[in-house]
């Protein structure tokens, strides 16, 4: 099987799944839990939930495989940090109820389309690149952490690995980064705006 149409199937698999299920947006999903573990920056592990936002592309033209593929691989990623208590899905009906969460925004910025054929041949040429604007907001919008981000794929490998790169690359960040104190406060009321 060619390196093309093993991205073909790939690429036929995703877009199957996302006809068979809907929007992978707006399933209902279950809170990843996440086991507590001590943080190197004096914050606890378990202070913060995180939301994760579907990925905006703004203006660049991103295969739809590809934006599901960054926000699943987000998810996985923010979860193996043992960083939050929770790492929800966007829509989740349990985020209500959550008091100290964040939000993970993320925007594509540029995406360079690669070819795993050409990376083969040379390694020097065919490099998929993305580049994102991250940012974890608070419910009120205050913006704790944001940062341009990349992933790619340089070598051997399938394109959509520089989905899994980049988000590694964000849980990396945010992993290393410093977070503020949750503020105590009441739980939000549902059915309340």
């Amino acid at each position: 099987m060619t390196v093309n149409s093993r991205f073909s199937c790939l690429a036929l698999a995703a877009a199957l799944v996302t006809i068979t299920l809907g929007n992978p947006f707006q399933l209902r999903a279950q809170a990843v839990p996440v086991k507590s573990s001590s943080s190197s920056k004096g914050v606890s592990a378990e202070s913060w939930s995180v939301q994760v936002d579907k990925v905006d592309t703004g203006d660049v033209n991103l295969e739809p495989a590809f934006q599901v593929a960054i926000y699943e691989s987000l998810l996985d990623e923010l979860s193996k940090t043992k960083r939050f208590k929770q790492v929800l899905r966007e829509g989740d009906r349990n985020a209500a109820d959550v008091t100290d969460l964040l939000i993970l925004k993320t925007t594509i910025q540029k995406y360079t389309p690669g070819s795993e054929t050409r990376r083969a041949v040379t390694t020097v040429s065919g490099a998929t690149k993305l580049t994102v604007s991250s940012q974890l907001c608070q419910r009120n919008g205050h913006v704790v952490l944001e940062r341009t981000i990349n992933g790619n794929v340089r070598f051997m490998g399938s394109n959509l690995r520089a989905t899994h790169n980049l988000a590694h690359n964000v849980a990396k960040t945010i992993k290393q980064s410093s977070l503020p104190e949750p503020r105590p406060s009441a739980p939000p009321l549902s059915g309340q705006m």
